[in-house]
């Protein structure tokens, strides 16, 4: 069975989509609720009660060919093996296994515990903005935050934190399907990027979660008790550095071009802040930072009366607060981009209560698997 939509076209890499994909969003919902791009070979879901599906059914739609695009020809054609590790892209139970260890150290407690330090550099980076004319909300707020606060966790040094954060940046948003370039080229460079810090804590462990992964003992999957392997460790911090960093600086470029275009609302968190929290989630719903996510089906599955068959590529385009994912393999960093969300809005709105982007000069990121802002200019 073949299906196909003519009078409505999507796919991630066509630039003109990704610069304003709402319109198509809207026809996908109204005329193609289940769409096939042919040339590609996948299929997209674009309503919420499918994407849910989608995410809680994880016997049919499975994350072990990879969990976007860019990612699954090549491991379904055998081209790649995933990653040990590389936990959003396994099923249970090695992804319960996996997802469990990083659970143990990244915890929600220990995110609340740095949130003095969160703040003090959020001011910090404001600071340094007042008495500016102009400047550049995506340069010089929102990909300064996450990393730093990525740095803090996991214990990488200031020095280090620049060049992991562009390193990441590059690789993320080179925004191709590049054959010659391996999708997991981030993890071949990671003994690079981290080898050093990681010797150097397990000489002088430290009260950071890069420590709590050297030392920690668990159960694997043969039952064996042990720590976790060098690749392992090394797996898990590029995937809390990269999605840290990638994810929540897109959320925070969004909070500043959102609340420039309705500045009603930016008044109202200005005069009641105890709304802040509730507008970041409204920011997330609006502008959600994942441009999508895919799912490779293992059996015939019905949808919308067609029939999507054993094999088939699942993409689903975001358009609800399903941001950071539902179930099993929701977001273990969605309570921290929260966190770094509201500080910075907070920080912000005490300090430059108005501000007006200059869409113009601005540069959307070229990345597929995010969407955001390179550069957002603004004027005060």
């Amino acid at each position: 069975m073949t299906l196909t939509t003519e009078s409505v076209y999507f796919d991630m890499y066509d630039r003109d989509i990704y610069a304003d994909p709402y319109p198509i969003y809207r026809r996908l919902r109204d005329e193609a609720p289940l769409y096939f791009n042919e040339q590609m070979g996948f299929y997209a879901v674009s309503r919420f009660e499918d994407a849910e599906r989608v995410m809680v059914d994880r016997e049919t739609f499975v994350s072990s060919k990879g969990m976007v695009y860019n990612i699954m020809p090549y491991v379904i054609g055998g081209d790649v093996a995933i990653p040990n590790g590389l936990f959003i892209c396994e099923d249970a139970p090695v992804h319960t296994m996996h997802r469990s260890l990083v659970s143990r150290v990244f915890t929600p407690k220990r995110v609340n515990l740095i949130e003095p330090q969160i703040r003090a550099f959020c001011a910090g980076v404001v600071d340094r903005l007042i008495g500016a004319d102009r400047f550049d909300w995506a340069k010089d707020i929102a990909a300064q935050v996450p990393m730093r606060v990525i740095g803090m966790l996991v214990g990488i040094p200031e020095e280090d934190q620049v060049k992991i954060r562009d390193h990441f940046n590059e690789l993320l948003n080179e925004g191709t399907l590049d054959s010659t370039k391996s999708p997991f080229e981030a993890l071949a460079q990671s003994e690079g990027l981290f080898g050093a810090h990681l010797d150097r804590r397990t000489s002088q462990p430290s009260d950071d979660l890069m420590t709590q992964l050297l030392t920690i003992e668990f159960e694997d999957d043969t039952g064996t008790r042990r720590n976790l392997r060098r690749e392992e460790i090394l797996t898990f911090l590029n995937l809390i550095a990269s999605a840290g960093t990638d994810t929540t600086s897109r959320l925070i470029g969004w909070t500043g071009k959102i609340l420039a275009e309705h500045p009603d609302q930016r008044r109202r968190l200005v005069e009641n802040p105890e709304l802040i929290p509730n507008a970041i989630e409204e920011i997330l719903r609006l502008e959600p930072p994942p441009y999508h996510f895919g799912r490779y089906v293992t059996k015939d599955v019905e949808m919308h009366g067609q029939t999507v068959p054993a094999g088939s590529i699942i993409d689903r385009d975001i358009s609800r607060i399903l941001s950071f994912g539902f179930g099993a393999h929701l977001c273990l960093g969605a309570n921290l981009a929260r966190i770094e969300g509201r500080i910075v809005l907070e920080e912000v709105l005490k300090r430059i209560p108005e501000w007006f982007i200059d869409l113009d000069h601005g540069e959307l990121t070229q990345g597929i698997d995010t969407r955001g802002w390179e550069s957002l200019p603004v004027s005060v």
